[in-house]
Formats: structure tokens, sequence, C-alpha cells
């Protein structure tokens, strides 16, 4: 049975309700609650049908997106009826149509925050539209104001989410990216507001400003959105992160302190697929809240973005990394995730009859009493043009199968769940629905204050000054606290030179990537075919490269305020393994501490310090040399050799190259190792954009390759065979002269390998060149017939190895002039040589480059410029602003 559910309001006869759904609970209507009778509520009121006759939509990735018709109301106290005053009707009017949301309020009770975005103005483009803005009230004064007061700051971004901090600054999050503006500018590159990385809406970043709006700070700086900030009692910043990098990985809770630092992932990067009577839903976890006892309180939405009711959940986020997932040293069982206990009450998103009602929004009140604010549909039915209530039917009136069920009437309850009871607070109107509410009482567990770090005590002088930060891997053979060299050994093994030749170590370079900001449409229309043959990676740029140390370890100066992801490479330059999935941003002169790697099917806790397994890398004994290594670096108790080396060189910058001097050996010992360098400097063809940056680092050096621009080249430069004697040319090694599909002479000839790298427009898509087509997308063999090229024909077999001939639509032999069966001809397919998975995802080609046929014929340096275009996507282009000329 299922009831019909309708948003139309109509105009029936409404029986007074009594109990609301067969419960225990009790209904007060008389008695107001002792305590909160001294206190004043506020809640939003709104119209579902406030535009077009059509309901209000929240869809989660579009925080900006507008429903009009919502105001503002408060009463000075819990009494049903007691009269309240429309808040926002001062400062907008009455019969305005405007947006309210984000309800907050500071730890003394005595103000409130909220976002609240203008009415549409007609005849008005979408970008001239009011922005979002921030409003507080005050108790005191009974006032309602904009935080920030000059209209032209106000307007320059959408600012949503408020929450007091412990010192009266408001953290929120804004479409501002004010700090990733002005890098934008340092960059070289236009300065625009970024779309998230599904280059759908503007990207939301969380901010923090001063009480009276000044001093707005760019906190985070994710390419797609972060959001819902919480400040925990702890002084910490709970918030929603979309993770987008890649692929859609769902919407975690990270954490991070007030100025920023100490940015982390905490919970919920395999939770997305949560079991809810006997169904499996996919659920994101946004607008985190906090009980007194500590607990988060989180309230599940559908994914119907139509369909406005909540399921109150706990996450336990102390003891578990992920909901079936502890975190190392919890010891906890279970799930993380589990039903909020509220009287009798049971609570979800279905759209079935409910006949415990449903919940829309849930506020704790800020004490140890247990008792909740909660916007309550009580289960209502029509019969006969009636509304009534469902507890007031019979078991077969509810299994009728033509119940309809009553528009949503989202009113106001207080309820105690000490001793189950609830009083009615506020109703509404037919057609409105009462949504979030506050208590403005003062907290009885406020919130810790954090002092932001200071440079020069926690914060590294000279790396803040540099607007760098520093990341220091322990080791990048440990996998969730496993030594993945064990059967090599493991790492005291590999970090004894004596032991193993640096030939024979697994990882050899790290690789640091940024991501390119996606720009609005308006700044820059980006075709799809920009990013090439796949756009899950959009564009890339490199930040640099760095040796790791014997034992795993590296330690290297990044640029800070910027979305950075890691790569381990092998001794060539390729990645091993997959792409890193999380950006990893840090404060101008913080260093960020990391145990290990992670693999991407593990769901072990990875990426948060106190939820992971003990590094294997418990560094140096102190004081001595390493086993077997030069004693030219001593190191200090616990170091790693990273750690060591920065200590005695100094902290490693980024460079171009991939650069490598052994600096370890002993050589009274073992032979020292070979130099290597893969060079930019070496290419007889453009070196990428950016590149020379490196010849004096800033935190703004990047590089940056675009296919026609820096691949096509290779396939395109001369590459002449001289016979060294006579000193003429015996071979032309060209790429693109053997595989083109004409000869020196201009014949038309069958490339090479079926291969074709001709620098012309490809004929299946104009915007590419040929090159690229083929290198990335499948083809069919070709041959050469009376000077024409065309698809290969081959006959069609059965799976015995029988020709397959055709026949008509009764299943009889077609038969040529002649009499002959005519055999089922097919094309032969030719398979992509490249991947966008990256460099050993294309290890076909590289087996080409390395038989007797192409030995040699790209230098190192022309690979190593290949194996970073690969790992980092293989895109098209890594600038949304190239020439158009190109």
């Amino acid at each position: 049975m299922r009831p019909i559910l309708g948003y139309n309001i109509i105009m029936l006869t409404v029986i007074t309700l009594l109990l609301g759904c067969n419960t225990e609970t009790a209904i007060k209507d008389e008695q107001p609650d002792p305590v909160v009778v001294e206190y004043p509520v506020a809640y939003i009121e709104r119209d579902l049908t406030a535009i077009d006759g059509a309901p209000p939509q929240f869809a989660i990735l579009n925080p900006a997106q507008f429903n009009p018709g919502a105001q503002l109301l408060i009463k000075r106290n819990a009494f049903a009826d007691s009269p309240a005053t429309n808040l926002t009707a001062s400062v907008f009017g009455e019969d305005e149509l405007i947006d309210i949301r984000d309800l907050s309020i500071s730890d003394d009770g005595q103000q409130m925050l909220m976002a609240i975005r203008a009415p549409e103005l007609e005849g008005v483009d979408d970008d001239e539209q009011p922005s979002w803005n921030i409003w507080r009230y005050s108790v005191a004064s009974q006032t309602l104001e904009r935080v920030i007061k000059n209209d032209i700051t106000a307007e320059q971004g959408d600012d949503l989410m408020p929450s007091f901090l412990p010192d009266g600054r408001i953290v929120f999050a804004s479409t501002r990216q004010r700090l990733s503006r002005a890098i934008l500018l340092d960059e070289g590159k236009p300065q625009y507001t970024a779309l998230d990385e599904s280059r759908n809406t503007e990207t939301f970043n969380i901010h923090v400003m001063d009480p009276d709006g000044s001093s707005i700070t760019q906190l985070s700086f994710n390419l797609s959105h972060d959001f819902y900030p919480l400040v925990l009692q702890s002084g910490q910043i709970l918030y929603s992160r979309w993770d987008r990098m890649g692929a859609d990985h769902g919407v975690n809770l990270y954490r991070m302190n007030p100025d920023g630092t100490d940015n982390e992932l905490v919970f919920g990067w395999h939770s997305h697929q949560l079991s809810l009577e006997g169904q499996t839903e996919s659920i994101d976890f946004v607008k985190p809240q906090q009980l007194p006892s500590g607990e988060i309180l989180m309230l599940l939405t559908s994914q119907d973005n139509t369909v406005i009711q909540k399921r109150p959940v706990l996450i336990n986020i102390d003891d578990y990394i992920d909901a079936q997932q502890a975190t190392a040293n919890s010891g906890a069982q279970g799930s993380a995730i589990t039903d909020v206990e509220l009287a009798e009450f049971s609570f979800s998103f279905s759209t079935e009859l409910a006949l415990r009602g449903r919940l829309n929004h849930l506020f704790p009140l800020p004490d140890t009493s247990q008792r909740y604010l909660m916007s309550w549909d009580l289960c209502r039915v029509v019969i006969n043009d009636v509304v009534r209530a469902c507890g007031q039917l019979t078991a077969e009136q509810l299994a009728d199968e033509n119940l309809i069920q009553a528009d949503p009437l989202y009113e106001l309850w207080l309820l105690n769940n000490a001793n189950n009871t609830q009083q009615l607070v506020a109703t509404t109107a037919p057609g409105t629905i009462l949504t979030e509410s506050v208590v403005l009482q003062p907290s009885s567990q406020p919130k810790a204050f954090i002092a932001d770090k200071i440079v020069g005590n926690e914060l590294d002088s000279q790396l803040s000054q540099a607007l760098a930060g520093a990341i220091h891997i322990r080791s990048v053979y440990d996998f969730d606290g496993v030594d993945s060299t064990a059967n090599a050994g493991g790492i005291s093994r590999l970090s004894d030179p004596s032991q193993t030749p640096a030939a024979n170590l697994p990882a050899r370079f790290l690789r640091i990537v940024r991501g390119v900001p996606m720009p609005p449409d308006d700044v820059r229309d980006i075709p799809n075919t920009d990013f090439g043959r796949s756009n899950n990676q959009l564009m890339r740029e490199i930040i640099g490269y760095s040796p790791i140390q014997p034992d795993g370890s590296v330690k290297i100066k990044v640029p800070a305020n910027v979305p950075l992801a890691i790569s381990v490479l092998d001794i060539n330059g390729q990645r091993i393994g997959g792409r890193h999935r999380q950006w990893i941003t840090l404060k101008p002169g913080e260093t960020l501490e990391c145990v290990g790697c992670h693999t991407a099917n593990s769901s072990l806790p990875h990426g948060r310090l106190d939820a992971q397994a003990a590094s294997i890398n418990s560094g140096a004994i102190g004081g001595f040399a390493y086993p077997n290594a030069t004693s030219s670096i001593i190191p200090e108790q616990g170091q790693t050799m990273a750690e060591a080396d920065e200590m005695v060189n100094g902290l490693a910058e980024l460079t171009a190259s991939i650069k490598y001097t052994d600096i370890w050996t002993n050589p009274v010992l073992s032979a020292v190792n070979p130099n290597i360098e893969y060079s930019y400097n070496n290419l007889v063809t453009p070196a990428p954009n950016g590149s020379e940056c490196f010849n004096n680092w800033t935190a703004y050096c990047r590089i940056q390759i675009n296919y026609v621009e820096h691949i096509q080249p290779l396939w395109d430069v001369a590459r002449p065979v001289i016979d060294t004697a006579t000193q003429t040319v015996i071979a032309d090694n060209t790429c693109s002269s053997c595989h083109n599909i004409v000869d020196a002479d201009g014949a038309t000839q069958v490339p090479a390998g079926q291969l074709s790298l001709a620098n012309t427009a490809s004929s299946d898509q104009a915007a590419h060149l040929t090159s690229y087509r083929e290198l990335f997308f499948n083809d069919v063999e070709q041959e050469v017939v009376d000077g024409i090229l065309i698809d290969r024909l081959v006959e069609v077999l059965d799976t015995d190895g029988n020709v397959v001939y055709q026949v008509d639509s009764n299943g009889e032999l077609i038969l040529d002039a002649d009499g002959n069966p005519i055999p089922v001809l097919t094309t032969v397919n030719v398979p992509a040589i490249l991947s966008t998975n990256g460099a050993r995802s294309s290890n076909a080609f590289f087996e080409v480059m390395n038989n007797t046929t192409h030995q040699n014929m790209l230098s190192a340096d022309e690979r190593k410029l290949l194996n970073e275009w690969l790992d980092i996507g293989a895109q098209y282009y890594n600038t949304p602003f190239y020439s158009q000329d190109e």
C-alpha cells in the first residue's frame, strides 16, 4: 500500500489532533517547559508553493539554491499561544519572497546568525541577482542586521552556514575564494571564482571573519565544496567536504583548527552506502550538529531533492573513521552510525505512510536536559475531504490503498526525551511548514578557544615567508601499518646501502600535482574536447619532484594554500599504484606529517593521524650513522632519513627535473650509486610552460603540459640517423614520417603499426590532432587498395572457426551473381596504445619503444615528459587559457 502524497493545498475540515500516532508519548498543550519559557525561540516558516506552486528543492551539492518564500519568526518563549514576531518583515517587507537558512546561536545565547537571500530581481541576469548574506540578530537590542555592512563587499560572494567561534569571530562557507583568486593572478591566470569539479556550481570554501564583517580570510582550498562548518566543544571546526577528485567520492567529514591548520579527513569515505529498512541508501555527511554530550548528530537526507523529511542519526567520530571501521587503537565494535533514540519515534525519509509522523529538523537544546526542538509533521490523512490524525483511525482504515496523505504540516514541538513528553511550541497554516529552529539559551558546554598558530613558534618562519609548507612522509612503503617491502627484507634492508643498491629500490621519486581551478563559462567556456580522452582528471599542473630516501621517507617544501596531490614514482618517473584521491592543503609555515600510503580498496584508517596504525618507520637510534651508510649524516633519535637529510642539507625544494644524487652510500663499504637526471633542458622540443620558474623556485612555480605544444612536437621532431663515417643521412626515424598515411614521396601508405602520428586535424574530432585520436581511441586496421587507404575487412568466423555467411530474414543463404554464398565481413580492431590511467597502464607503448626497432629513439628526457603527462591524465590541454589560434 502506497498512499498518495500531494502538495496541492485544499480547504479541508481539520479534526483536532489529540494523539499523533498510536503512541504512549504524551502531548501537553498547556504546561510549557519551565526552563524554555525563559528563552526566546526562533524558527523559519517556509511556503511550500511560493513559486509556481512547486515545492522547494534542497540539493546538497547546490548550496546556493534559492527557495523563496521563507520568513524568520521569533517568540519570547515556548508557549504555543505566545505571539510570534516576523523579524525579516521589518527588513524586507511582509510579502517579499526571500530565503533563509542556517540558524546558529552564540554560546551565551545572546546572538543568532543566519544566511538570508534577498528577493529575486526581475529582468536581471543570474550573476547580478542578490547574493546570500550573513545576518545577525541581537537579543539585547532585538535588532536584525547584516554582518557585512558594505554593499559591495557583501555581494562579492554567496555566504552561508555561519557559526560563532569562541572569540566572537564568525566561520562560514563562501564562494568568495579570496585567497584562491589572488593566487590565480600570481600564477599568471585571470582572476575568477572557480566552479566545483563537476563544473556545475561555484565552489564553497570555509572562511572566517571578525564580528563586524572585516578581515575575511579563506581557510580551506578544496576544488569542490567545503561547507557546513560546526565549531566543536573542543574548539576545532568539523565540516563537510565534497571529495570530487577524479570521481565522486561523496561528502565526507573533515576537521581543522580555526586558523585552517591540521586539516584532515575524520569520517565517511567508505560509508556512503547505508542499509536502512532493508534497503541500501546513498548518503552524504552534511550539516553536523553536536549534542551537549559531545556526540555528533546528523539528519540524513533523501537523495530525492523534493523529499523534505530527515532521519536523525548519531555518528561516533571519536572511535570510528567509517561506519564499520574503528580507529586503529579504539577497540570499538559495531557500527559508528546509530539511530537517535527519540522517545517512541522512528523517523525515516520514506514516502510511505509514517504512523509516527515525519521529521524535518531537530535542534538539541544546549543543556543536559535531553530536550529537542523538532519540526514534526504528525501522521495525518484525508478521509472524505476531512484531515484526520492517523491515531484516530483503525488498522483497517489505515490499510486502505486509496488513502491519501495530507499535505505536509510541519509544526514546532518541544520533545523532552527524558520523560517522553512533547509540547506544541508553534503551529502554521496549510501550505507552509516550520523548518529550522533554535532556542536562544546559554550553552552548558561552551566551546574551548584555540588560538591561531604563531609564525616562528608553531609555524616555521622561513616557510611562512616563502608562502610554503612542508610535507613529511615517514615511509611510502607503509601501507596502513604494514611494510609493503617485507618480502624484500623490509625497510631496514632497503635503507642499508650495502644491501640494496639504489637501482633496486621500488620507489625513487615523489611528484606533486596541483589541480587547476575550473573557470565559469563567462570567463572561459571549456569544451569537453579540451580535456582529451577523459575529463575525470580535469586539468592538472605539476608542482615539481623530489627524490625519496632509501627508507621510503621524503620531506619537501610545497606551496601553501593550494590543493595538492602526491604520486610515488619508480626509477623511470612512472607512477606506482593509483592516483591520490584527496586534495592536500597546508597553511604557510605548516608541516603535514604523513605515516605512509593507502590503497584505494582498503577501508583501514588513513589520513587521520589519531586513527592510523603506528608507522613502520621508527626512525634512527640516534647518535650513530644509519647502518652501513655515510658518517657525514648522523641522525637524531627517531629521525627518518628525510628528516636527517633536512637537518644537514636543508629542506629539499621541488625541482622541474627528476634528479637523484647518492648521499647515503659509504664508499668504503659499497659502490656509490650513479646520478640520475631527466631534464627539460635536454629536450630539442619546447619545454613545458613554466619550467623555467624552477631556476629560482617560488610558491607559484607550475609545470603545464599541453598536447599540441609539448607532445606533438615529439612526433614531429627530425630524427635523422647519421652515418658516422660519411656523415650522411642513412635513415629517417622521425615518428610522424613512418607513422603517417603518406610516405616521403606523397604516396598513400598504411602507417607503421596502424598508428598515424600526423599533425593534422582528426577526421573523427576536428578539435583534436589525428595523432591524439590514434593514440587514445580504438581504431580499425586499414589497407591500401588501388592507391586508396580503406578499412581492411575480414571474414567473420563462428566459434568453431567456420566462415559465417549472410542470410535473409528467413534464414536462407544470400548468394552472389555466381551463386556462391556471401561471407559476412567485419573490420579488424586496433586497440588504443596509450591510456589516460597513466604511464604504467600504457605499457604496450613503452614495450614498443624498447623493442629492437624503436630502442633509443626517444631519449630518457622525452620519456620523462611522456610519463608525467600520462600520469596526470593525458589531457589535451592543461590550461583553460590556451591560445585560440592553436
